[in-house]
C-alpha cells in the first residue's frame, strides 16, 4: 500500500504539507488551512514532487526553511490520480476515509473530506 504523510510546517507561514507517495516521488500539496478543522474543504497549493524520504522525516529543512512535525501517518489506496484530480481513501491515525483533491483554479486546489463534518 502507498504511504501518506501530513507534515506540520513553520515557513514561511504555518501550514500543513501533505505527501501522497506515487511511484519514486511524493505529490505534494500545501494545506492553508489547519488539517484538523471541521470544515471539509481545505484550500491548498500544489507543490512540485517530493522525494520519499519525506514520507519518514521530521525535523528540520535544508536552506533555513523552518521545520517539519508529523501530524498524522498512514496508507492509502488511490480511487483518481489524474494532473487535475486526486481521489484516494486514507487509513491514517487522524484522517480516514475518502479525500479529494482538484485543481479549483490555475493556483489553487481544494482538499475535500467528504463526510469530515458530520
Amino acid at each position: 500500500m502507498p504511504r501518506f504523510v501530513i507534515l506540520r510546517h513553520d515557513h514561511p507561514f504555518l501550514h500543513w504539507d501533505f505527501f501522497l507517495e506515487c511511484g519514486d516521488v511524493c505529490r505534494t500539496w500545501r494545506l492553508l488551512d489547519s488539517p484538523d478543522v471541521i470544515e471539509s474543504a481545505i484550500p491548498a497549493e500544489p507543490l512540485t514532487d517530493h522525494r520519499l524520504m519525506y514520507l519518514d522525516y521530521e525535523g528540520p529543512v535544508s536552506g533555513d526553511r523552518g521545520t517539519v512535525r508529523r501530524w498524522d501517518v498512514g496508507t492509502f489506496e488511490w480511487r483518481t490520480n489524474r494532473p487535475d484530480e486526486c481521489e484516494v481513501v486514507l487509513q491514517g491515525t487522524i484522517w480516514r476515509g475518502l479525500v479529494r483533491l482538484f485543481r479549483k483554479d490555475e493556483k489553487i486546489w481544494i482538499c475535500e473530506r467528504p463526510g469530515s463534518h458530520d
